[in-house]
């Protein structure tokens, strides 16, 4: 379901009701009479819409975490708040900029419409940016011919679909400064060539069983998963078009099954 469109919808007929009402309805009704139903919940509920519609639009729009392609970044059941201004104003709905502001940085966690079905909301790390060469060999990261820095953070494990355990090494990934934590799983292979698409500027990848090496197109960023093994990101579907971007992820909010988490930062 499209909310940000459900949400337009109710403000224009709530608006539409309170205006037709302020401007004939009103002095066509007896002294003191009162308001039918249908005049007053629409004129009820047309600020909270109005609020609510502007806050999601253009400052901060909430998700939820549906899956561990972020471990251990994002948890299963995170919910997060999105910067929606920070790369730009964009109208709602159709997702079009009208007011420029920062662009996307390395090794920002970024919200995105999935390039695939944009209906669908998509999260993970930005890596590539415009005219990059992001370069994924054995699980390491390279990024113009510099290989990114990483270290190890001793062994991880986590629950995969409530059913088994996934035993992992965590490792510290710095990229321009920015340092995050992310997941490698040995015992999977480098790439599973199987699983990629056929996606716009496929041309610009090379793939073999080792990984990849793919040149990030203009307009286009390059995305991974923090657990590197068990996402599908940049590397399977393609680039991410900057007409896709919703907003940065920045912090935690809510989450029912640990409520330590509440109100960290999302780095």
């Amino acid at each position: 379901m499209n909310f940000p469109l459900v949400l337009l919808i109710l403000l224009v007929v709530t608006g539409c009701i309170w205006l037709l009402d302020s401007l004939f309805f009103k002095h066509k009704r007896a002294a003191g009479a009162t308001e039918p139903w249908w005049v007053e919940y629409p004129k009820s509920f047309f600020p909270i819409i109005l609020i609510v519609f502007c806050l999601r639009s253009f400052l901060v729009e909430p998700f939820k975490i549906p899956s561990g392609s972020m471990i251990p970044t994002l948890l299963v059941g995170d919910f997060i708040l999105v910067n929606k201004f920070t790369y730009g104003i964009r109208l709602p709905v159709i997702n079009h900029k009208i007011i420029e502001m920062n662009q996307p940085k390395r090794g920002e966690v970024m919200v995105f419409r999935y390039p695939e079905d944009p209906s669908i909301d998509y999260i993970k790390r930005v890596i590539g940016l415009p005219g990059d060469t992001v370069t994924y060999r054995n699980k390491k990261l390279s990024i113009n011919g510099v290989p990114v820095e990483r270290e190890l953070n001793g062994d991880y494990k986590y629950i995969e679909s409530g059913l088994a355990y996934v035993y992992t090494q965590r490792f510290k990934e710095l990229i321009d400064d920015k340092s995050y934590s992310i997941l490698i799983n040995q015992g999977m292979p480098n790439m599973l060539l199987s699983s990629v698409h056929y996606f716009p500027f496929r041309e610009n990848c090379a793939f073999d069983m080792r990984g990849f090496t793919c040149k990030v197109p203009e307009g286009n960023y390059f995305t991974l998963g923090d657990n590197r093994d068990g996402s599908s990101d940049s590397r399977y579907w393609g680039f991410v078009p900057e007409k896709n971007i919703v907003g940065k992820a920045f912090m935690v909010w809510w989450n029912f099954s640990d409520l330590s988490r509440i109100g960290l930062s999302i780095n």
